[in-house]
Formats: C-alpha cells, sequence, structure tokens
C-alpha cells in the first residue's frame, strides 16, 4: 500500500440556523467536549500530517477553543460567505502547506458528524490507497434515504456521481445509498476538479460532491466504503439530534468504562463526560453526574443523584446525595448525603461531611 502522505480539511464553518441558538454550531457541546472535537478525534487512527479547519460563524471563537486541543498541528482558514461545500473544500486546501506532497491524499470531513468512529476513517483510507483511486466516499444504506444525497451507479456498479435530493428524479429518489459526505481524495487532482464544478443546482451553490461526476468522467477511478453502521454517519442538525447522539455517545462511554472495571448500577441514568477518569472497582449509583474533568479513585462509590464538576476523590471514599465543584475529597473519606462542595473544598482523608456528621469540609 503507497505510503502517501495525508492531510485532512474538517468543514466547520456553518452556522446551524436549525440550532436556534447564539452558539456557533460545531462548538454545541456533547459529553463535555465541543462537536467538532469528535471529528478530530476521528482522525486518531491515520498518520495525519496536517489538518485544515474551514470556520466561518463565530470564526474567532470556534479557532480558539480549538486551539486547546491537543493533537495534530491544526491551521485554520475562513470561508468568509457561505457559497456551498465545494467553495469550503476549495478554502480548506488553502490551509494546507505547499510542502505536503501534492501526490499525497486529503480527507473531507463534515464538522457535525460526531458518532464518527476513527476505525472507520482507518479502513476509508487503507480502502483509498489499496484500490489507488482518486475519490473514496464513505456511504450509508439507509431504509429512509430522504434529504441525502443519493449515490449514483452505472450498469457495471462504478460510482459515476451524487444526486442531492432537490435536484433527483422519482428513480434516483429510489436509491437507499446515501453520501455521507465524508471522503479521500488524491490531493493533486483536488484542485482542478473544484475548478470545474458549478453552482448550476436547486440550492444555486457549489457541491463537493459534483466533484465525484468531474473525476469519473475524466477517466478517474471512483470507489466507496459502506459503513457498517449508518447511525454512525449521522449529522446534527437541531436539538433533538444533539439530544440523540449524546445518549449514543454516553453509551458508549459507559460501556467503555464497565469493560474497564467500573460498575454502573443504572448505566441509563449515569452521565459521564469524555475527559473523565475512574479507577477500578468504582461504583456509581443512579443518578450520578460526573463532568469536566473529574476523577474517581480506586475502590470509590459514588451516587445516588450526586453531580461532580472537575472534582478530585481518593480511594475508597464514599459521595452520596453531593454537589461538587472544583471540590478534592481525600482517599476514604465520607461525603453527604446532601453535602454541597464549593471551589476549593477540601474533605480531608478518612473523615465524614454531611449533615449527620460533625465537622466539615476546609
Amino acid at each position: 500500500m503507497s505510503e502517501r502522505t495525508l492531510s485532512a480539511v474538517v468543514l466547520a464553518a456553518g452556522q446551524g440556523t436549525r440550532m436556534r441558538s447564539e452558539r456557533p454550531k460545531p462548538l454545541h457541546m456533547l459529553c463535555g467536549r465541543p462537536m467538532v472535537r469528535y471529528m478530530l478525534d476521528a482522525l486518531g487512527e491515520v498518520a495525519v500530517d496536517r489538518v485544515a479547519v474551514v470556520v466561518g460563524h463565530g470564526a474567532d471563537v470556534v479557532t480558539k477553543k480549538l486551539q486547546e486541543v491537543p493533537g495534530p498541528r491544526l491551521e485554520f482558514v475562513e470561508q468568509r460567505t457561505q457559497r456551498g461545500t465545494g467553495d469550503a473544500v476549495a478554502v480548506g486546501l488553502t490551509g494546507l502547506p505547499d510542502d505536503i506532497d501534492d501526490d499525497g491524499d486529503v480527507v473531507i470531513l463534515p464538522g457535525d458528524t460526531p458518532l464518527l468512529r476513527a476505525e472507520t476513517i482507518a479502513a476509508l483510507v487503507t480502502e483509498h490507497r489499496l484500490s489507488g483511486a482518486a475519490c473514496t466516499l464513505l456511504t450509508a444504506r439507509m431504509d429512509d434515504p430522504t434529504g441525502y444525497g443519493r449515490v449514483v451507479r452505472d450498469k457495471e456498479g462504478r460510482v459515476r456521481r451524487i444526486v442531492e435530493q432537490r435536484d433527483a428524479d422519482e428513480h434516483e429518489k429510489a436509491i437507499d445509498e446515501v453520501n455521507t459526505s465524508i471522503y479521500v481524495f488524491r490531493r493533486g487532482l483536488l484542485p482542478a476538479a473544484l475548478r470545474r464544478i458549478t453552482p448550476d443546482n436547486a440550492q444555486g451553490e457549489l457541491y463537493v460532491t459534483d466533484v465525484v461526476e468531474v473525476l469519473a468522467e475524466a477517466g478517474h477511478l471512483v470507489v466507496s466504503v459502506v459503513a457498517d453502521d449508518p447511525e454512525e454517519t449521522q449529522g446534527v442538525n437541531d436539538r433533538a439530534q444533539l439530544a440523540a447522539v449524546e445518549a449514543e455517545l454516553r453509551r458508549r462511554t459507559n460501556l467503555r468504562w464497565m469493560e474497564a472495571g467500573v460498575t454502573i448500577v443504572d448505566p441509563a441514568a449515569t452521565y459521564l463526560d469524555m475527559e473523565v477518569v475512574l479507577g477500578t472497582d468504582v461504583t456509581l449509583f443512579p443518578g450520578t453526574v460526573l463532568q469536566g474533568t473529574t476523577g474517581v479513585g480506586t475502590g470509590s462509590e459514588v451516587g445516588p443523584h450526586t453531580r461532580l464538576v472537575d472534582c478530585k476523590v481518593g480511594k475508597r471514599a464514599v459521595v452520596t446525595e453531593t454537589v461538587g465543584d472544583r471540590a478534592e475529597v481525600g482517599d476514604d473519606a465520607v461525603v453527604g448525603p446532601y453535602a454541597s462542595l464549593g471551589p476549593g473544598a477540601h474533605v480531608e482523608a478518612g473523615t465524614r461531611t454531611g449533615p449527620f456528621y460533625t465537622g466539615a469540609a476546609g
């Protein structure tokens, strides 16, 4: 398999009007992380040299937030006028330095598909390089493909083009294989193909999807990888979808910790942010909410009905029906019920704090 260089462009310029929010769409929070962060995490299993993030609405705040993210170096490029995904990709390519190999590959990701797994991107890149394709797109098969661009193939089954819902005829609307807006392109071919697309469509925009037809008509190979789980490719466009995605991410997080030796009595009633760290043999009772960088030591019990934000709980501690914010609980301490630990509070090791015990948090 070729060892060409690999870069990425993440499209995070959208305003997200359906979110009905002043907050830029990429920064809506999911399990304690901004949504666009999950797209950067999805690149974790491929050797990406550089990532260009296309920003637009709320560009300054999006840039500032993502500069805090560890990982590959990020370049930020602003799409000042929203002219479609094709224009956004062209803008994104300007953020990739000239010293990156023109014969390399570039991954294109939307900024609003947070359920995407790193292994899916790795499989997409592997197929792209094994096939020698000019473009490899991630597709999904949907029982109800309404609203998605359809993947149109020729009689031999080769990908020829993508047609958007608004531009599809009745035959094309019956196709159940849809585009997910996730691609790998040969970088050297992409700029010229982008220059050939036009806004001749119902939206009057430049669609990156039209690049597929440009490459296919020029005789280049275009292939696809069908996602094993269609739900993984779902975008977030409104608050209801945001809540549904949060529930799935929370399910994955709880499962990961249970596999690591944590007892979660009722996973459906336990909320853990992504940055939370738990020791083995921790027990979490229903109604437990652990947020931010909260850490809980080995053998401790937390809950029921406890919310801790950026707190540190030692080993073998018991924290019951408690609210804590930037507080620390020592080893073997007992806190609650009905305790409130404010910023800077410290419960000494082996002590008891709550309305039924003498002593207080210092």
